[in-house]
């Protein structure tokens, strides 16, 4: 089994949310948001507003802890091929500076602000709805029900 914390910016603009397309090892490409395993040593605080910057090109300011998401990935949905947990750390981060851009020698193929009301119709991770079921909702655990994998969404 294999473990990775990350956190994960929810940024909303008026009725849109900013994305960021992520490509796979065998190509396939998903929607998730800005975000990213946190480093040695590194306070998920930080993370959050490092990756934003790499995978957007934008800085922003945390607003506001919205909540934890601890899920599995069963063995053979898992990138390596055994079960992964995967304990997310959302945040809900404001811009402040920088210009949109595609992170430069990464993952991320491109970042992009998406109406609210298209989200559904994307091939996305299940952060996704995480992130946005938090932000809407803001349960005072920092809690929501874990989002069903199938269709559109992924792990």
């Amino acid at each position: 089994m294999s473990f990775r914390l990350a956190a994960y910016a929810v940024c909303i603009d008026d009725d849109r949310v900013l994305l960021a397309r992520h490509i796979d090892r065998s190509g396939e490409s998903s929607w998730t948001l800005p975000g990213g395993g946190v480093e040695h040593l590194e306070d998920p605080f930080d993370t959050v507003t490092r990756e934003l910057g790499e995978e957007a090109g934008y800085q922003g300011v945390v607003e506001r802890l919205l909540g934890v998401d601890s899920r599995g990935i069963p063995a053979a949905a898992a990138r390596a091929g055994f079960e992964h947990q995967n304990v997310g750390i959302f945040y809900e981060v404001r811009i402040t500076g920088g210009e949109l851009r595609p992170e430069p020698n990464g993952e991320t193929a491109e970042a992009i602000w998406t109406p609210l009301a298209e989200v559904a119709d994307l091939r996305r991770s299940s952060l996704v709805d995480t992130g946005l079921a938090l932000t809407q909702t803001r349960p005072p655990t920092g809690h929501v029900a874990p989002v069903a994998v199938g269709g559109l969404i992924v792990h």
